[in-house]
């Protein structure tokens, strides 16, 4: 009889120094001990260690077409307003007032000339600048210096990443790459066609760590295995000789096309980047594996590109064809809720019903996302229980979850000092 250890630390007495001690004395390639997934002392550290600190991916720089377009997210308890400026820059701001704290953007989006909070009614400049305060601040209230607190911003090939932290870690890399792998799909000229969220009752590890693996696709995802393929490339360890051959098939393809597809994960497990062909005679990630858009993306004429599979973390995965792009972000609510919003984009002078039908783009997801929910979330009631305790994942078919892991460990132990 397996007996559960004795070895546990109270949720109560969660602490920075307690995590460290976890971290510490975790097992290597094994599952985190139970307070990572359920204790609130935990969840807050990390919202202030990972969430916080690190580059999280916020929306789509299509969602702001205009000057004064914005978009909202809520990062934790931090409230972040991201619009496009007077001079087309994008850019972004803590949703706070400086005069007595209120959220300024109510709505998820908009489009506006000035900020104005809805409480007093301070404005402030698409740059952030203070313009008007009423007229009951005292001869000494300086406006220069009552601007809204900005925060780090930057676009990647479409993406936009924002950053809490004082001093943001680098990230030029990833955005040079993203810039040269979506290049072809050109997702600055997209459109949102589609979007949903959905609430998953789990703790967002677990959420990224569903993802990060195919080993329950078999028994739990029919829809998309009518076009998936489960490997990355031909290096991958499970590969079989028919899908090594089409991966050289379809590489010799694009090579023709000018299409990038080389494997890149140079980032210390936090970014990966991949063109991997879907299954033989498909060409999306459709119920037929048909395209979904009669407009291709960018300056492709193909639909035959596969997928072009995008992880960024803590928060974002990808998959971009040839006709649309599906971007994924999670969003932590409490230890176990989970905020999950799914983006489909299409070429932005795709019309709907004529070049794209919102049911056909968006089922095979809807359906996959709905039995990931119920994975998560039966994996969060098992955690939970009294037997749990840490379990091996498998090297063969989890090794992204293993990478995932591992990052998570690694940012939690640097960040903590």
């Amino acid at each position: 009889m397996t007996k559960v250890p004795a070895q546990r630390i109270d949720n109560s007495l969660i602490d920075r120094n307690a995590v460290k001690t976890m971290l510490e004395r975790r097992i290597p390639d094994h599952t985190l001990e139970q307070p990572f997934y359920n204790s609130e002392a935990l969840f807050q550290i990390d919202m202030e260690e990972i969430f916080h600190k690190e580059w999280i991916f916020a929306g789509m720089s299509c969602e702001l077409p205009k000057r004064g377009s914005y978009i909202t997210v809520d990062i934790g308890l931090s409230p972040v307003v991201i619009l496009r400026d007077n001079k087309d820059e994008i850019r972004a701001f803590h949703n706070t007032c400086r005069h007595r704290g209120s959220k300024i953007c109510l709505a998820d989006k908009g489009k506006t000339p000035k900020l104005v909070c809805p409480y007093h009614q301070w404005a402030y400049d698409l740059d952030g600048s203070l313009v008007y305060n009423g007229q009951d601040m005292d001869e000494s209230f300086d406006r220069s210096t009552h601007g809204l607190a900005s925060v780090h911003c930057q676009v990647a090939g479409g993406y936009i990443f924002v950053c809490l932290a004082e001093t943001a870690p680098p990230i030029e890399d990833f955005v040079k790459d993203m810039e040269y792998y979506l290049e072809p799909h050109d997702l600055y000229n997209a459109k949102v066609a589609v979007q949903s969220e959905i609430i998953e009752k789990a703790n967002w590890k677990l959420v990224v760590e569903n993802n990060r693996e195919c080993y329950h696709c078999d028994n739990s995802h029919p829809e998309l295995l009518n076009s998936l393929l489960e490997w990355d490339d031909n290096n991958d360890p499970r590969a079989t000789p028919e899908f090594i051959a089409l991966v050289e098939k379809q590489q010799t393809f694009w090579t023709d096309m000018d299409i990038p597809y080389q494997y890149q994960m140079r980032y210390d497990n936090r970014n990966r980047i991949v063109r991997t062909p879907l299954k033989e005679g498909t060409h999306s990630m459709t119920m037929d594996g048909q395209a979904a858009s009669k407009k291709l993306l960018g300056r492709i004429t193909s639909p035959d590109l596969g997928a072009l599979r995008i992880l960024h973390l803590p928060n974002s995965w990808n998959h971009g064809m040839g006709d649309h792009h599906i971007a994924f972000q999670i969003l932590p609510i409490s230890p176990q809720e989970t905020k999950v919003i799914t983006r489909w984009l299409v070429h932005k002078d795709a019309v709907e019903g004529v070049d794209y039908d919102p049911e056909n783009l968006r089922h095979v997801w809807d359906a996959t996302n709905a039995q990931d929910r119920t994975l998560s979330e039966n994996n969060q009631l098992g955690v939970n229980s009294m037997g749990y305790q840490p379990g091996p994942y498998s090297k063969t078919y989890e090794f992204g979850v293993i990478n995932f892991v591992n990052w998570y460990c690694e940012r939690m132990k640097e960040n903590l000092g």
